[in-house]
């Protein structure tokens, strides 16, 4: 059999010749060359408008469209970032806030310090300086507060307790590492002072109250004496300075009364520590005891963990 050659059917399989294809590849370099050389003048810019007039608006809604799903990521990303920005961020203002109030609480408790380093050069006593660890009504007595200092460093019953305002209290019982202090304030508590302006004696009584209510009853020896006000009280001390030393600041003078049937006139003191405040506070000890917790003698301007040199406290 001789083969023949396939004839297309019904215009199928028909193929664009060479010389079209050539001839379309030199229409589209002439219209290239024309188009760069003509610059904005090219042939073709007119086209080129048109097309970018016709199909402007298409693509810009496209993007418009396509635009917010393109930033999804970016913006996934970001949010992320910002994210842990803010939580680095709040636990920088909270390390800060922290530090913040330890400082505030620290500078204060150097203020209190200085101040009982001040107390010990007036009054001559060596002092132990304590914290408070607790306060009021969990213990036995109403108006007492619990020391971090006890038997271990020296602390025992009937030890004069100060702080740089004036007279706190008076040791009531203590164990190896902490101690109970009885207030002056206290209804059980009894206090000898002295009016500064006078020098006349008397006794101190609490009410049993703490914080602005916090007041002492004074009854003078001497019935004919009338305190006058302001005047300030101090300790005038106990034999053997037991359980109180002299000269420590009580309080100040702010009215005067007389009870129905008593010829003497009684005052109301003010203390000069606040006792709803009550932090560091010092204990009046032998200056000459070593120990290894530090007293602030008053011969020393820090303080001071070994034996005096000569002398101690009085």
């Amino acid at each position: 059999m001789t083969s023949r050659s396939r004839q297309p059917r019904n215009g199928q399989d028909k193929r664009p010749s060479r010389t079209v294809l050539v001839l379309l590849l030199l229409a589209s370099f002439t219209l290239i060359t024309l188009d760069v050389r003509g610059g904005e003048d090219s042939p073709v810019e007119p086209l080129r408008s048109a097309a970018g007039q016709a199909f402007g608006p298409v693509e810009e809604a496209t993007a418009t469209v396509v635009r917010p799903f393109r930033a999804v990521p970016q913006f996934l990303r970001t949010t992320g970032e910002l994210r842990k920005d803010l939580d680095r961020l709040e636990a920088e203002n909270a390390a800060l806030r922290g530090e913040l109030a330890t400082t505030v609480v620290d500078r204060n408790r150097a203020a209190e310090l200085d101040g009982l380093l001040r107390t010990a050069r007036s009054t001559g006593y060596a002092l132990l300086p304590a914290r408070v660890i607790a306060m009021g009504p969990a213990q036995s007595f109403s108006a007492t507060v619990t020391i971090d200092a006890g038997t271990s460093s020296g602390v025992h019953p009937d030890m004069t307790v100060v702080n740089n305002d004036g007279l706190v209290g008076r040791v009531l019982r203590a164990g190896r590492s902490t101690a109970t202090v009885l207030l002056i304030v206290d209804a059980d508590s009894v206090v000898g002072g002295r009016l500064g302006t006078s020098m006349e004696v008397g006794f101190l009584r609490g009410r049993g109250r703490v914080g602005d209510r916090g007041r002492l009853d004074l009854d003078l020896v001497d019935n004919a004496v009338t305190p006058t006000d302001d005047d300030i009280l101090v300790t005038w001390g106990s034999k053997n300075e037991v359980p109180y030393v002299s000269g420590i600041p009580i309080g100040r003078v702010t009215s005067v009364y007389s009870s129905p049937g008593q010829l003497s006139k009684q005052a109301v003191i003010d203390p000069l520590v606040d006792f709803s405040s009550l932090d560091l506070v010092g204990v009046v000890v032998d200056g000459r005891r070593a120990d290894d917790r530090g007293v602030i003698r008053a011969d020393a301007s820090r303080l001071s963990a070994g034996p005096a040199d000569s002398g101690g406290s009085r």
